[in-house]
């Protein structure tokens, strides 16, 4: 097996988190901690692989009709056209993804907001900056 097959085997067979995301700057962090983030879990190391949606929820909701590896969505609240908060909602509607863990990040922490998404699935919602404990703690979701 080349290194290409062994490499491409590694992200097949890697659990994808979709981030989603309007923001360039908050976009890499989440991938970045994501993919840095090897975890030991029934004696296995787990690589994550980023699947990423820069245009938002509309793009992230194509993306998840396409992909079917997807695992959890880390999503922002605050978004041009679609909120975080409706992208929940719009996958908690669809019976092929409503199992998914969907966790909301935003800078924003607003009390109704918050229990909002809470009610309405979110696994968890994180007060941004994001960072390497909350990707660990995140990761159990899945």
């Amino acid at each position: 097996m080349s290194t290409s097959q062994i490499a491409n085997a590694s992200t097949e067979a890697s659990p994808h988190v979709l981030v989603v995301d309007d923001a360039t700057v908050d976009r890499l962090i989440a991938s970045k901690l994501l993919q840095r983030s090897n975890i030991r879990a029934k004696g296995f190391n787990l690589l994550f692989h980023v699947v990423t949606a820069a245009d938002g929820p509309k793009k992230a909701l194509k993306v998840l009709d396409e992909e079917n590896d997807v695992k959890m969505i880390l999503t922002d609240y605050c978004m041009p056209e679609m909120t975080g908060y409706d992208l929940l909602m719009a996958v908690k509607e669809l019976p092929k993804l409503k199992h998914l863990p969907v966790v909301i990040m935003s800078a924003e922490s607003i009390p109704s907001r918050i229990k909002d998404c809470m009610d309405g699935g979110a696994k968890e919602y994180i007060v941004k900056p994001l960072r390497a404990t909350d990707i660990a703690r995140i990761l159990s979701y899945i």
